[in-house]
C-alpha cells in the first residue's frame, strides 16, 4: 500500500468549503449531524478538515449544515446508493464498525451491506465523546453513546428522501415504503434507490424532530449481522497502521533505557552502519533507533550497536519496595468514595463476627497482537501521522508540541487497530517516532517489538486493598469497608474526573456495589508507584474491583456457612437486574450438580456477578486443581443483560474474548521489576492462554428493552473472581494475591 499526504489540499480548509466543492464533483446528499451534544459554535470557530475522500463524492449539505451548528458525524449518501457514516470511533475488534451501521440503517431502512463507516478527522473540539469527555473510543461507550442520535439522523434523512421522491412521482409521502435502501411505491409500481433521489432530497428541509421505531418493529437492532469489516481481514486487504507505507521511507528498531528515566551512555555506531541496509542511528536522551531499509536490518543494526544506559534514579526500584511502600500508604485514610451508615462504628462492635483481608492484583501488560508501530512523515511545516489510535486528537496535540507545529498542520491517518486493550488510549508511541523523524532523513516508521513494548509498556496498576466486613448470628453483613490503594489513572488522564481525591475508575465496582448491605465505606488512597508508569487495561478499574469484592463476598458467604448464590440471592433483592443474571447464569452452569471427575484433580465451581459499564452480568467457572497446583478451566457459563442488544453475535464473541483475556491474567498474569527493570519479555514469560487451554463458553444474554450498555470490556472484569472462587470450593485454598497459579505453587 502507498500512501502519500495531499499536499494541495490545505489542512486548514473548512468542512463547509469543501463540501460546497463536492457538491460541484459529485452529487448526492451529506447530513451532518451532531451524535456527542458538542453544542453550537459559531461558523468562524469551525475550522476542522473534513472528512478524508468527501472531496469528490458529497453533495450540498442542505439545512443540516445550518449555520452556527457544531457538526461532529456525517451521513453521506452517493449516486450509487452507497451510504457512509462518518464517526470518530475506531474499530478494534470490537465490532464498532457494523453496531454502528446497524443503528443507522434500522431508522434509514437502508441495505446494512452498502453502509461504509469512515472515521473522521482528529478534532477534540468537535468530535469529542460525551461520555468520555473526548474524541476516544474506549470504555465500552461507542454505542452507549450514539445508541439514540444515530437513529435520529437515519430517520431524519429516510424523511427527506422520502419527500423527494413523493415530490417526484407527485405521491402522498405515506405511501411509501422503505426497504434496504430502496424507495418503493407499491401502487404505481415505481421505485427508486436511495442514490437516484439523494440530490433532490438534499434540498429540502430536514425535520426537527422525528419519531423512532418501537422496538418491536425493529428488524436489525437485535438481529445477529455479519461483520462488514471481517472480509477484509480475512483476505488480507484491511489495513492496519502497520502495514502503511510511504516512499522512500525508513523503517526504524528502537531501545530505550530499560530503567524508566535512564539515560543512554554508550552506542556503537560504526558497527550498527556496517550491517547492509542500515541507513541512520538515530538517538534520544533515553532511547537509540536504528533506520534501515527493512525491519529486520534495522533489528540487526540495533543489536550490533549494542546500546548502553545509565539506570538513573530508578535502578533500585523493585516489586517488593513498591509494595512495600503501599502496604504503608494503605493503612491512612483515604478519600471517601461512598460512606452508607457508620461502617467504622459497626465494624468496631463485638456481636456477631468480623473478617478481615488483603487483596492484591499486580501490574499488567496489554500484549496487543499488532505489535506497536508509528509512520511520520515531516515536511514543509507539516506533520502526518499514519498509526492506529484509539485517540486522534490527543495523538495530533502531542505531535504538534513535539515537532514543533501548529496543531493544525498535524494530519492523522487512522488505520484500523490490531488490538488495543487500553495501549492505544496513549501517544507514548507517537511522541517518541515524532521525535526520532526529526532526526532522521526522509518518512520514517518506527515498529517496536514484542520485547521492546512489554518492557515499556504503561500497565494496569498494582492494586493494595484492604477490606473489612462484620456479619451478624445469622450469618448476614452488617458492615462493609474497603479501601484501594492504587495508582490515579484519571489524574493525568483526565484531571477533572477526579474529585475530592477520589479517581472515580479505581473504584468503580466497589463505590457502587450491588449488594444491600446496611453500613458501607469505601475509600481510596493514591499511591504512584516508582519506575513505572500507568494507564488503562480492558476492563479497567472493574478489573480489580470484581475480583476484589466478588471474592470477599465469597469468603462471607463461607464464613456464614452459606451457598455461595444463596449468600449473593439474600444481597440482591434491590437490584432485580443483577438477581437475574445470577439466576440465568447458575441456571444453566448448573449449580449444585456434581461435577465430572477427573483423575487426580479437584474439581470446583466458582461464581461472580457485576455491574460495569452500564451492564450487568454473572459468570459461573468450572475449574479442576492438579497436586502440582496446575488450575485448568474447562466451562465458563456467562449471563449478561446488557439491555437492548444490537449485534448478538458481537456480544457473545466480545464475551468469549473478554473471558479468555481475563482468564489469561487471573492465571498467570503479572509484570514484575527487579533493579528498576520488568522481567517480562514475550509470551514465553508473560503467559497468555492457548486454544488447546481455553474453556467452553457459554452466553446467555437477557433480552431488554433498557437503554444499552457496554460489551467490550465487562467480560474481563467477571472471569478472576469466579476462577478463584472456583478453586476454593476445589481445594479450600483463599486465592487473596494474583495470579493465582503462582499463589497455587507458593501454597
Amino acid at each position: 500500500m502507498t500512501r502519500e499526504p495531499q499536499k494541495d489540499v490545505p489542512l486548514s480548509t473548512s468542512r463547509r468549503g469543501l463540501l460546497k466543492a463536492g457538491a460541484v464533483a459529485g452529487g448526492g446528499l451529506v447530513f451532518g449531524f451532531s451524535l456527542f451534544g458538542c453544542g453550537k459554535k459559531p461558523e468562524s470557530d469551525r475550522k476542522e478538515a473534513p472528512p478524508e475522500k468527501a472531496v469528490g463524492q458529497a453533495a450540498t449539505a442542505a439545512s443540516g449544515d445550518a449555520p452556527g451548528l457544531a457538526h461532529d458525524a456525517f451521513i453521506r449518501i452517493d449516486r450509487e446508493g452507497i451510504v457512509t457514516l462518518i464517526i470518530h470511533k475506531v474499530e478494534m475488534g470490537q465490532g464498532t464498525f457494523t453496531s454502528m451501521p446497524q443503528l443507522l440503517a434500522e431508522e434509514l431502512g437502508a441495505d446494512l451491506t452498502k453502509v461504509k463507516l469512515e472515521q473522521a478527522p482528529a478534532n477534540n473540539s468537535l468530535y469529542a465523546d460525551a461520555l468520555l469527555g473526548g474524541q476516544v473510543t474506549g470504555g465500552s461507550t461507542s454505542v452507549r453513546a450514539a445508541w439514540k442520535p444515530l437513529r435520529e439522523a437515519g430517520a431524519k434523512v429516510r424523511t427527506v428522501l422520502v419527500q423527494a421522491a413523493a415530490k417526484n412521482w407527485n405521491v402522498d409521502p405515506g405511501e411509501l415504503k422503505v426497504v434496504g435502501g430502496t424507495i418503493r411505491h407499491e401502487a404505481s409500481n415505481r421505485s427508486a434507490h436511495f442514490g437516484e433521489v439523494a440530490e433532490a432530497a438534499s434540498k429540502l428541509s430536514f425535520p426537527a424532530t422525528v419519531k423512532l421505531k418501537n422496538p418491536a418493529d425493529f428488524t436489525l437492532i437485535g438481529t445477529s449481522q455479519k461483520r462488514l469489516d471481517s472480509a477484509a481481514k480475512t483476505d488480507g486487504s484491511a489495513q492496519f497502521g502497520i502495514d502503511a507505507r510511504l516512499p522512500d521511507m525508513g523503517i526504524a528498531a528502537v531501545a530505550a533505557s530499560p530503567v524508566l528515566g535512564g539515560k543512554v551512555a554508550a552506542v556503537d555506531e560504526q558497527k550498527a552502519m556496517a550491517v547492509k541496509g542500515v541507513r541512520q542511528v538515530l538517538r534520544l536522551e533515553g532511547a537509540v533507533a536504528v533506520v534501515a531499509d527493512n525491519f529486520w536490518a534495522a533489528k540487526q543494526g540495533l543489536a550490533a550497536a549494542a546500546p548502553r544506559f545509565d539506570d538513573g534514579a530508578n535502578g533500585k526500584v523493585s516489586t517488593a519496595s513498591i509494595v512495600a511502600d503501599m502496604a504503608k500508604v494503605s493503612e491512612g485514610t483515604g478519600a471517601v468514595a461512598r460512606n452508607d451508615g457508620d461502617a467504622l462504628k459497626v465494624l468496631g462492635q463485638q456481636d456477631g463476627r468480623r473478617i478481615d483481608a488483603i487483596y492484591e492484583l499486580p501490574f499488567l501488560a496489554h500484549a496487543t497482537m499488532e505489535p506497536m508501530n508509528c509512520t511520520v512523515d515531516l515536511r514543509n511545516g507539516e506533520c502526518h501521522l499514519w498509526v492506529g489510535t484509539q485517540v486522534p486528537a490527543l495523538a495530533q496535540g502531542a505531535a504538534a508540541k513535539v515537532a514543533g507545529v501548529p496543531v493544525e498542520k498535524v494530519q492523522v491517518h487512522n488505520f484500523y487497530i490490531g488490538g488495543g486493550f487500553g495501549r492505544r488510549l496513549e501517544v507514548d508511541n507517537v511522541i517518541q517516532a515524532v521525535a526520532l523523524a526529526k532526526l532522521a532523513k526522509g518518512p520514517l516508521k518506527v515498529i517496536w517489538t514484542r520485547e521492546e513494548d512489554m518492557q515499556h509498556d504503561m500497565y494496569r496498576p498494582y492494586y493494595y486493598d484492604r477490606l473489612s466486613a462484620r456479619i451478624d448470628d445469622k450469618g448476614m453483613p452488617v458492615a462493609w469497608f474497603h479501601r484501594v490503594t492504587g495508582s490515579s489513572i484519571m489524574a493525568r488522564f483526565a484531571p477533572p474526573a477526579v474529585k475530592n481525591g477520589v479517581d472515580p475508575d479505581a473504584v468503580e465496582g466497589a463505590a457502587d456495589l450491588q449488594y444491600s448491605i446496611p453500613a458501607m465505606r469505601v475509600e481510596y488512597v493514591r499511591h504512584e508507584p516508582a519506575g513505572l508508569a500507568t494507564a488503562f487495561w480492558r476492563g479497567v478499574g472493574p478489573t480489580h474491583n470484581v475480583f476484589v469484592v466478588e471474592s470477599f463476598i465469597d469468603e462471607l458467604a463461607y464464613a456464614s456457612k452459606t451457598d455461595p448464590v444463596a449468600f449473593r440471592r439474600s444481597l440482591l433483592q434491590k437490584s432485580p437486574r443483577t438477581l437475574a443474571v445470577l439466576n440465568l447464569a447458575v441456571d444453566k452452569a448448573g449449580w449444585g450438580k456434581p461435577l465430572r471427575p477427573i483423575a487426580g484433580r479437584k474439581m470446583g465451581r466458582g461464581v461472580s456477578t457485576q455491574f460495569a459499564f452500564g451492564s450487568y452480568m454473572a459468570q459461573v467457572a468450572e475449574v479442576s486443581v492438579g497436586a502440582d497446583g496446575d488450575v485448568r478451566v474447562h466451562r465458563v457459563v456467562c449471563a449478561v443483560d446488557c439491555g437492548q442488544n444490537i449485534n448478538p453475535d458481537t456480544i457473545v464473541a466480545q464475551m468469549e474474548g473478554g473471558i479468555v483475556f481475563g482468564a489469561s491474567a487471573a492465571l498467570w498474569g503479572q509484570v514484575t521489576l527487579d533493579g528498576g527493570k520488568v522481567q517480562q519479555t514475550n509470551f514465553g514469560d508473560y503467559r497468555v492462554m492457548r486454544m488447546n487451554e481455553a474453556p467452553a463458553v457459554e452466553v446467555y444474554i437477557v433480552n431488554s428493552r433498557d437503554e444499552p450498555g457496554g460489551i467490550g470490556e465487562p467480560g474481563t472484569a467477571g472471569i478472576a473472581p469466579a476462577l478463584a472462587n472456583a478453586v476454593f470450593a476445589a481445594t479450600g485454598k483463599r486465592v487473596r494475591k494474583l495470579p493465582i497459579g503462582e499463589q497455587l505453587k507458593k501454597a
